[in-house]
Parts: C-alpha cells; sequence; structure tokens
C-alpha cells in the first residue's frame, strides 16, 4: 500500500469517527432538551424543602450530560490534533519557530533543547 493510499485510508476513518461523534453529541443535544422539558413540566417547588434544594437536583442531572458532551469534545480535539500530525501542518509551525512565527518570544528562559 502506497504512502497516499494509507493517508487516504486514515482520513476516511477519521471522517467516520467524526460523522459518529456528531451523531452521539446530536443525541446527548436531544437528551437534555428532553430531560429540560420534562423537568420544567414534572418537578414541582412543592416537592422539594427549598428553592437551592431543586436547583441542586436538576444541576446533578444536566452536570451527567455535560460531563459527556465535555468528553466527547476532548476527544474530538485530541483527534483534530493528531490529524493536524498526519496532515504535517506541525512542521510548518516548527520551521517558524514554534510559536507561530514569534521564535523564542515565550520561551520564559528555558529552551526547547
Amino acid at each position: 500500500m502506497s504512502r497516499a493510499e494509507s493517508y487516504t485510508r486514515i482520513m476516511q476513518a477519521a471522517a467516520k469517527f467524526q460523522f459518529n461523534i456528531s451523531l452521539i453529541l446530536e443525541a446527548k443535544a436531544v437528551e437534555a432538551e428532553k430531560s429540560r422539558h420534562w423537568m420544567c413540566n414534572h418537578l414541582s417547588p412543592a416537592a422539594y424543602d427549598g428553592h437551592a434544594t431543586q436547583v441542586k437536583e436538576t444541576m446533578d442531572i444536566h452536570d451527567q450530560l455535560i460531563e459527556v458532551i465535555d468528553g466527547l469534545t476532548k476527544m474530538e480535539s485530541a483527534l483534530a490534533k493528531n490529524m493536524k500530525i498526519i496532515l504535517g501542518h506541525n512542521k510548518e509551525e516548527a520551521d517558524m519557530g514554534g510559536g507561530g512565527g514569534l521564535g523564542d518570544l515565550f520561551s520564559l528562559g528555558g529552551g526547547l533543547k
């Protein structure tokens, strides 16, 4: 298999991976909207000791969804970094000094050796 074919297969796999992540994120957004709708219509203030308790309960439900979305977002960012490396974008940055053309401006006294 040639290098071009290998890159093509990698890109196709990454595209499928990103498509599946988008489907998961879309499903989680729908789930969050459904839970919001259910909470607004079924959780009455009379069922709780106070407003703080009611807010805490609803936040616990949404925190679970936010953690899943955050994890998927981090995974997508890592995939994007890997794709940049594969496509050679980091080589261009290294040629400019590693800081996007800023050379050794942000080295803070230490060198990348």
